[in-house]
């Protein structure tokens, strides 16, 4: 609507409006010291700049007559045409004024609705074969199922939405993750090494001959079993057929290994079973 910006008085306009003899809530031009204006008046001088503004109070025709309606408190099933009609068209008269093209959407409606009211007056011939069809069955159905689909929209606007709601936070990865074992705990390698001795000695020995034991010579082996496997069992490094004193030397190998930082230690958690790898990759490997 147009607004003088020089007029003293404030015009602010409203969704809807107290009810008023002949005329329909909710169309009310603006207000003018509290007081609703339902006609524009013949004498407002307005500039040819003015600031023009028009809200919209209904999304469209079943909109304007599901407020009707409810507003009212009337059954959904058995409208009062007359009485709606003549609403509605007091409605699209008054938006026409002020927008053509949104009063196009509602003529048809409109139509509909006088002749619907039109059918009604009509004496209506009852057979006992066939029931008479009421006119306004197929306007009732349209306008439950758009209340039905308004609650739905209503339900699915109330849900989280992006940007309203919440934000998008993002969340950098690492494109390569390394795997970090845990340290063995002390006690868990003598416990393990304890293992090796019990079934050592569970086995029946007959050497007889005397056999030179190297450390290097072991630590070589140890390195070249671990080259054909990724993780070896720490108990998988032992024969116990082999006597004490050659595990004793194996052992012993084992710990120069990881002391020279040639392969590693691991466990995945306390109590877990200990496995040794290489701390190199196979096809790197030393001298």
């Amino acid at each position: 609507m147009s607004q003088n910006s020089s007029d003293a008085a404030e015009l602010t306009l409203e969704g809807q409006a107290d009810s008023t003899p002949n005329v329909i809530d909710g169309v009310a031009y603006a207000r003018l010291y509290g007081e609703p204006l339902f006609r524009m008046p013949t004498d407002l001088y307005i500039p040819p700049d003015a600031l023009e503004v028009f809200l919209e109070a209904f999304e469209g025709p079943l909109d304007l007559l599901l407020y009707l309606i409810r507003k009212q408190n009337f059954n959904i099933l058995d409208i009062p045409m007359a009485q709606v009609t003549l609403q509605y068209l007091e409605y699209v008269d008054q938006i026409r004024i002020t927008n053509l093209e949104l009063a196009a959407e509602y003529l048809l409606m409109a139509a509909m609705l006088i002749e619907i009211k039109s059918r009604m007056l009509l004496p209506v011939r009852k057979t006992d074969s066939e029931e008479a069809e009421d006119p306004r069955a197929e306007l009732v159905r349209r306008l439950l199922e758009y209340e039905q689909m308004k609650l739905a929209a209503r339900e699915i606007d109330a849900l989280p939405q992006l940007g309203r709601d919440y934000v998008r936070t993002q969340i950098y990865i690492e494109q390569n993750t390394v795997t970090r074992w845990p340290d063995v705990n002390l006690d868990d390698l003598q416990a393990a090494w304890a293992d090796v001795i019990k079934r050592a000695k569970l086995t029946a020995h007959h050497t007889i001959s005397r056999e030179e034991l190297s450390v290097r010579e072991h630590m070589t082996g140890i390195l070249r079993r671990l080259q054909s496997s990724r993780f070896v069992e720490f108990a998988e490094l032992f024969d116990p057929a082999r006597g004490v004193p050659v595990l004793v030397v194996n052992f012993i190998a084992l710990l120069e290994l990881a002391k020279e930082t040639l392969i590693e230690i691991t466990q995945a958690e306390p109590f877990a079973p200990i496995y040794v790898r290489l701390a190199y990759s196979p096809t790197y490997a030393p001298a």
